[in-house]
């Protein structure tokens, strides 16, 4: 299917969506070094702008619209999160863009603090949007690690379909393949997924194969507690506003954190692919991201509805 990506990043989403045999026709984001990054692995079709900034009538049109607005003022781990937060507001331009352009399907994502949000007025008004927008809307809750990812990371998302396609949702949300090793195939641990990962390396083959100094020292909070090898990463943190140190997660050593390539690689982009800039922005491009091996996932499924049911 075609797709227009809103929100981009670096462009987990979209890269994911691509190797499932999607094509990305228009993308977009604010950060220049995300655009830049997104532009040296995926293409040049992404555009370096605020949002707020585009007119939605030089959008292609597709048959599917991507997201993850920015969900910092959503996260749990925001202590001042509220309703009104500015940054909410970017979720009112993907909804213009859909209602605008009425593509067959959307997906966004965001983090799992948008389910209570306002104790559930979020959610209820986004549901509201997008019915009176003409779709259908399914919500999912997930931890990416139940498909294989190697991370305990847990997301929102949302699909909709346009509701002249189906009285049914057509959009088979995948089921999970991995699990704790009780029920089907072992989680992926953070040792496996890293062990490709050198550990003396050529900078010249893998520049971003350098990481945070920050030393590590463990206490019961967010980027400090310990990982464990035989387990899915924690979370891969990134601070969205580009405020702050980095958060980077530690290595399950004990001794350091992890480095950027080995970041990415837990977010489950391919060793070849280079980020640009400084070592917070790779940091938070990172941890921005939706995991590659999920969002193709993803992907699979449009491939799935395009070949079978809408052909």
């Amino acid at each position: 299917m075609t797709i227009t990506s809103l929100f981009s990043g670096a462009g987990g989403l979209d890269l994911g969506l691509i190797q499932a045999g999607n094509h990305v026709i228009w993308a977009n984001d604010i950060d220049p070094d995300a655009v830049s990054t997104y532009r040296h692995n995926i293409g040049t079709h992404i555009s370096c702008c605020d949002i707020k900034d585009v007119d939605i009538k030089s959008i292609p049109h597709s048959d599917v619209i991507v997201g993850g607005f920015p969900c910092q003022g959503f996260s749990i781990a925001n202590l001042k999160r509220d309703v009104n937060d500015e940054r909410n507001a970017l979720y009112h331009f993907f909804h213009s863009i859909v209602e605008r352009l009425q593509p067959k399907f959307f997906i966004a994502e965001n983090v799992k603090g948008i389910l209570s949000l306002g104790n559930g007025a979020i959610v209820k008004q986004i549901l509201t949007d997008f019915s009176d927008a003409g779709y259908i809307v399914d919500i999912h809750k997930v931890n990416v690690a139940d498909y294989g990812v190697p991370q305990h990371r847990e997301r929102v998302i949302f699909i909709g379909q346009r509701v002249d396609l189906s009285h049914e949702m057509l959009f088979k949300f995948p089921r999970p393949t991995h699990s704790n090793g009780k029920n089907g195939t072992k989680w992926i641990s953070m040792k496996t997924a890293l062990s490709h990962v050198p550990v003396d390396y050529d900078a010249t083959k893998d520049p971003n194969n350098y990481g945070s100094a920050y030393k590590f020292k463990e206490r019961n909070f967010t980027a400090h507690r310990a990982s464990d090898p035989d387990k899915p990463s924690p979370t891969i943190l990134a601070r969205g506003n580009g405020k702050g140190g980095v958060c980077a997660i530690p290595h399950y050593n004990g001794e350091r954190r992890l480095t950027i390539r080995e970041s990415a690689t837990i977010q489950t982009f391919p060793m070849d692919f280079i980020f640009h800039g400084k070592m917070g922005s790779c940091y938070r491009q990172i941890g921005n991201a939706v995991p590659v091996l999920f969002a193709k996932i993803l992907g699979e499924e449009l491939i799935r509805l395009e070949h079978t049911v809408l052909s």
